[in-house]
């Protein structure tokens, strides 16, 4: 959504994360790819947690970007995680709501960006 709350249509999200084990594909497509929100501004992804690896904790990579507008690049982090204390890059700000539903848990995140 924009500063103002209002809702992006067809906005670029573009994710990547590593493995249960901490390990990202790179040289391949595994736990990477995009999409765009609709046009009241929804998405959603289908993942596992991600794995830790040294020196960081569970998070996701995203990169959002609205029709002609700047690239937002950040990192998505999820709540509980002691390790996220001793990670540099952590933000709490940038903590997932969780919900436990019948399928597993359930997150969501509303990004702000900045048209201007």
């Amino acid at each position: 959504m924009t500063a103002d709350c209002k809702p992006i249509a067809h906005a670029l999200l573009d994710f990547w994360q590593a493995n249960a084990d901490g390990q990202y594909d790179n040289s391949g497509y595994t736990l990477r790819g995009h999409q765009f929100t609709d046009a009241a501004g929804h998405y959603q992804l289908e993942t596992i947690v991600p794995g830790l690896y040294p020196g960081r904790t569970e998070h996701i990579h995203v990169k959002v970007k609205a029709p002609n507008g700047p690239v937002l690049t950040t990192q998505l982090f999820f709540l509980g995680v002691a390790s996220s204390e001793s990670d540099s890059i952590f933000d709490p700000k940038l903590v997932m709501s969780i919900q436990t539903t019948g399928a597993g848990m359930a997150a969501t995140y509303n990004f702000m960006l900045n048209l201007n």
